[in-house]
């Protein structure tokens, strides 16, 4: 089941049913089923927080994904900074609706396996997130 929260922010305009669905096709695509996934979008003090307790980083991110998958079932908590995704959406010149779409199933892509860490991955989790974006259909 895929649930959405919000903390200090407003909800973000998306379908939950059309992105809950695209959620599961993209996961589909590579064998997996979805399981207990919990989107929870925030501002950038929240995901500092998040940071800095759990992962002991002191900056600012747009999604910090912790993974909680057991075989072919993804699950996961996933937290979303809305103000970083506005930013970066500004930054690479892309809609918000585009940029908050993209960091929503960059974390699917990350529990689905695909990292982007290491040498030539960058390149590889933005090929899948392209592909998936692909998969979205049209806002109603």
């Amino acid at each position: 089941m895929i649930t959405y929260h919000h903390i200090d922010i407003d909800m973000p305009a998306i379908s939950r049913r059309l992105t809950t669905d695209w959620v599961k096709q993209v996961a589909a695509t590579y064998g997996k089923r979805v399981g207990d996934v919990a989107y929870i979008f925030c501002n950038d003090s929240k995901i500092l927080e998040v940071n800095q307790q759990y992962l002991q980083h002191d900056y600012y991110t747009d999604i910090i994904t912790f993974d909680y998958c057991e075989g072919n079932r993804i699950s996961g908590d996933l937290f979303i900074s809305l103000d970083t995704v506005r930013s970066n959406a500004e930054l690479f010149g892309k809609s918000y609706h585009e940029e908050l779409h993209r960091v929503i199933i960059h974390g699917i892509l990350h529990l689905c396996g695909i990292n982007d860490k290491g040498p030539g991955e960058r390149a590889l989790m933005e090929e899948a997130e392209n592909a998936a974006l692909a998969l979205l259909p049209p806002a109603p």
